[in-house]
């Protein structure tokens, strides 16, 4: 049974607010292979004092434990909040098919924003980006979490 990218999306949402109640900046994000989610991850970086742990980071470092190798081709990765510059490299290097991601990131946006590095035909790989999935709903989360700490 195929699900559809809202569906999945909900699921990153879900991480965002396991973020978010861990005081972190409420960003989630899943690694899907064949319908079967293989990564899963979250911000991390306050809990861990890990510069690097970002909700796509972790959720591809689970998903290249699960494949036991590094190439996540045939994957797709869902991610509440559009990507930046690290992870973005990351996800071309990971190999990854598809990225879909919610909100953008003006200030930090590395896929569609500021910079376009999953399609940059200059680079070895490229990954087909869906854009704008439930973005309502995935910006909302993180106003409300910055405006509960202002």
């Amino acid at each position: 049974m195929a699900f559809d990218d809202t569906y999945w999306m909900r699921e990153a949402l879900d991480l965002a607010a396991a973020a978010a109640a861990r005081g972190e900046i409420p960003v989630g994000a899943i690694v899907v292979r064949d319908d079967v989610v293989i990564g899963r991850g979250f911000n991390l970086r306050e809990q861990d004092c890990d510069p690097s742990a970002h909700a796509e980071v972790v959720a591809m470092r689970e998903a290249g434990k699960a494949r036991n190798t590094w190439r996540l081709d045939g994957c797709t990765m869902y991610v509440t909040l559009e990507p930046c510059p690290m992870c973005a490299g990351a996800i071309v290097n990971s190999r990854l098919d598809r990225i879909v991601y919610g909100a953008a990131d003006p200030k930090a946006g590395a896929v569609d924003t500021l910079f376009t590095i999953c399609t940059d035909a200059r680079l070895n790989h490229r990954v087909e980006v869906v854009r704008g999935v439930l973005a309502d709903e995935c910006a909302q989360v993180l106003r409300d979490f910055f405006k509960a700490r202002r």
